[in-house]
């Protein structure tokens, strides 16, 4: 079968503008995730019984459970329960249009990541060890302060490897935002390969757009790891 070219280069153009959306994403799934991650990891590293008790059965639900799934139950199954009950309480709120698609699709990413960034957190927190804690409040610096300035800067290093793969994954991931209306590069690449039938072109072209992207995480994830590694050199 010989491949159209000409619709392979126009196509790529149009599925490249949906890398914002993708990025977009992404990036706000890591804002919100990260925070919320990193108090997880602190909970379950101090053996807090509630708290660790309540984030170790979330991160098992995350992760035992297909992400369609969670996209079917946040996307799909919540707003029509929602929608229920407001109708059950005389409402005329439309709860279907109320909220923009890509909110949705940044809640189910961010709960997501929240699960894989707590379990990557913590095992880097545990690297350090706990005589810094210590010797950081011994001098007078509060239990914040020497997190901020001692612990966090140490647990980056061993951390960054791992982030960058749940990065690379998430903006794979995020081309699972088509199933709840959102126009990202997978997306695009359907809706231009759907009047002609030029599937492969068309995935041919968002291969090559998440290829350039992930390439390009990869290599800043990798100078961004030299920069803040650098202290061990000298050490």
């Amino acid at each position: 079968m010989e491949l159209d070219y000409t619709f392979m280069i126009e196509t790529f153009y149009k599925v490249w503008g949906g890398i914002g959306t993708t990025l977009g994403l992404t990036a706000l799934s890591l804002l919100i995730a990260a925070p919320i991650a990193f108090y997880m990891a602190v909970l379950r590293i101090k053996g807090n019984l509630i708290g660790s008790g309540i984030t170790q059965a979330y991160i098992s639900f995350v992760r035992g459970t297909p992400i369609i799934l969670q996209i079917l139950l946040l996307y799909s199954l919540l707003p029509s329960f929602l929608n229920v009950v407001v109708k059950a309480l005389g409402s005329d709120f439309n709860v279907f249009d109320s909220v923009d698609p890509f909110w949705y699709a940044v809640v189910v990413f961010s709960l997501n990541t929240i699960a894989l960034l707590a379990e990557v957190f913590r095992s880097a927190l545990l690297s350090i060890p706990k005589g810094q804690l210590e010797a950081g409040v011994s001098i007078g610096l509060s239990e914040f302060q020497t997190y901020c300035k001692v612990i966090i800067p140490q647990a980056m290093v061993v951390a960054l490897p791992a982030v960058c793969n749940i990065t690379v994954n998430l903006i794979k991931g995020t081309s699972l935002a088509f199933l709840m209306t959102v126009k990202d590069v997978l997306a695009i690449g359907k809706i231009a390969a759907s009047y002609g039938y030029n599937y492969i072109e068309s995935y041919l072209d968002v291969f090559i757009v998440y290829l350039i992207v992930c390439t390009v995480i990869q290599l800043a994830y990798k100078f961004a790891e030299q920069h803040v590694g650098a202290f061990r050199a000298g050490a």
